[in-house]
């Protein structure tokens, strides 16, 4: 691997709250980012398990574990938690350590994260505590039993919808159609939260079938108009990366903001990076 990243296999490390963020924003990318040869690891700060409306702690944070397994054999990618309880990440040189040996670790090329402006606390803490190791994992003298990265990552955002105190602004956009059927299945594979967790909270949960069939068209019929919303505005941006002819025929696409801190590659060289 060179040091700028652009040599030997790319290796994408995804950087989520939650077991099951990196997949929602991302699951497309990285089916398709593996299926070219990529490594790519999703990892969640939390163990979720503060996220169902009556399962124990304990026990719904095995399960989240093992969906989230599931789905990430689903995706072709890896996967690991670095077992904060949901609801408490928090600013501290813990987790900001243990964000900078998972970077390390997996000798990460580029790494995904939650923008800082995120309606929910671990979203926002998670996001500030990556940038944090933007610079810090190229420090020998920081975390020293994990060996420093000789090179500095080029660090990304994930796409979302909040406004203030700057909207999402998109550098590299990607179409996810054709694996969207892995995406869904990712997805479909999360059932603590597809099925009772999320449908719950919106008042939605005697609409949910018995049949794990009904359930996954249910998902995609539930889910597939936001999916499809995150196009909206991107048009250019494909446009630009595909052919003027190819929006039309973008029905799902993941889109990525690059963060000012860490390697900040070229237009061309970003998007060459990422999966076409």
């Amino acid at each position: 691997m060179s040091k700028n990243g652009k040599s030997g296999t790319l290796r994408v490390i995804m950087i989520g709250a939650h077991p099951d963020d990196g997949e929602f924003y991302s699951g497309g990318t990285a089916a398709l980012w593996a299926q070219a040869g990529a490594k790519v690891q999703i990892v969640a700060m939390t163990n979720g398990d503060a996220g169902h409306q009556s399962q124990g702690r304990r026990v719904l944070a095995r399960r989240r574990a093992a969906e989230s397994r599931r789905s990430a054999g689903i995706l072709g990618v890896s996967w690991r938690t670095l077992g904060i309880h949901d609801g408490e990440v928090v600013l501290s040189l813990k987790a900001r350590q243990a964000v900078i040996r998972a970077i390390r670790e997996w000798k990460a090329n580029i790494v995904i994260t939650h923008r800082t402006n995120d309606y929910h606390p671990d979203h926002r803490y998670t996001g500030q505590i990556v940038q944090d190791a933007a610079y810090l994992v190229t420090v020998p003298g920081i975390c020293p039993d994990t060996p420093r990265l000789e090179y500095n990552p080029v660090f990304m955002y994930f796409q979302d919808d909040f406004k203030k105190p700057e909207p999402f602004k998109a550098d590299v956009v990607v179409d996810v159609t054709p694996v969207m059927e892995e995406k869904w299945r990712s997805l479909d594979s999360m059932e603590s939260q597809m099925y009772e967790w999320i449908p719950w909270l919106e008042k939605k949960l005697e609409e949910v079938p018995s049949s794990a069939q009904e359930r996954l068209e249910w998902l995609k019929s539930y889910m597939g108009n936001y999916f499809r919303s995150w196009v909206k505005g991107l048009e250019e941006l494909i446009a630009g990366r595909y052919g003027t002819g190819h929006v039309s025929k973008t029905e799902f696409a993941e889109a990525f903001e690059l963060c000012e801190y860490g390697r900040q590659p070229s237009r061309e060289e970003l998007w060459e990076m990422f999966p076409l």
